[in-house]
């Protein structure tokens, strides 16, 4: 049964959301423009194939507060999913993050891979520092589209979803306007990402691709996933940078088929 629980950390009050049950357990990481509630149609599909499912609010978002008297400000989100991870004593377990919950998921499998079984990362560009990173994400940048926030959502959420759910895509872009606390300010990675970083990930892989993702198109995350040691990629071609939402069947098939598949 899903439970709604907070947690006391240092430096915040984590707001999580918490299947239960003796499964192996995964823990989703949402993206910027997110909550833990924009894993609803995972949270249900994972724990009824039998492991237990966790996605919590980042630092600022949704319904975790910053306390400033408790722990430094604004610390890392990985740092903050140790801590929960420690809070629940969850034994070793799966890995998902979307779009900067990607950048998030690489920062903390690089750091605490003892922890880790599976790790998928999804409609990422994975906020790398090489040269060669800065100038892709310059190149595929939209002129008077990138960087303007009154058209966010067109970036967010692909076309064919946009034509197809139009109640679906009202409800994310509710969420995405409420996502992120007022002046919350964003947490840095523990250490910077790049390819020699990610070189040292251990866990095996999953890259899920948007064939229609404006923000990190197949080809920019195939640049960087290809310095992984064990990475497959897979792609749903009409969907756009949250895939997830968009598209949450063929998401949920992808993600339970690898989770169960042996290495």
């Amino acid at each position: 049964m899903l439970s709604e629980a907070y947690a006391d950390l240092p430096g915040v009050r984590l707001r999580y959301l918490d299947t239960g049950g003796l499964g192996t357990p995964v823990v989703l990481l949402h993206a910027n423009t997110g909550t833990a509630e924009s894993w609803s149609m995972q949270l249900h599909a994972l724990s009824q194939a039998g492991y237990r499912v966790i996605a919590f609010d980042r630092r600022g978002w949704g319904k975790s507060m910053a306390i400033a008297d408790s722990g430094d400000q604004p610390g890392s989100v990985a740092e903050d999913m140790d801590a929960l991870v420690n809070y629940l004593r969850l034994p070793r377990f799966h890995l998902v993050g979307i779009a900067g919950g990607g950048f998030v998921a690489l920062d903390y499998a690089a750091w605490r891979p003892e922890r880790l079984l599976k790790l998928i990362i999804a409609g990422s560009n994975g906020q790398f520092n090489e040269p060669e990173m800065q100038a892709y994400y310059t190149r595929i940048a939209i002129p008077g589209l990138t960087g303007n926030p009154a058209l966010r959502p067109f970036l967010e959420v692909g076309v064919a979803y946009r034509a197809e759910d139009p109640e679906g895509y009202a409800r994310f872009i509710a969420m995405e306007h409420a996502a992120r606390q007022p002046d919350a300010p964003a947490q840095a990675m523990r250490t910077p990402n790049t390819f020699a970083k990610v070189a040292d990930i251990r866990a095996s892989t999953l890259i899920i691709m948007g064939g229609a993702d404006l923000l990190a198109p197949p080809a920019l995350m195939r640049t960087w996933a290809r310095h992984l040691q064990r990475v497959q990629f897979v792609q749903i071609a009409d969907a756009g940078h949250s895939i997830n939402w968009e598209r949450p069947q063929q998401f949920n098939e992808l993600t339970l088929k690898f989770l169960k598949t042996a290495d």
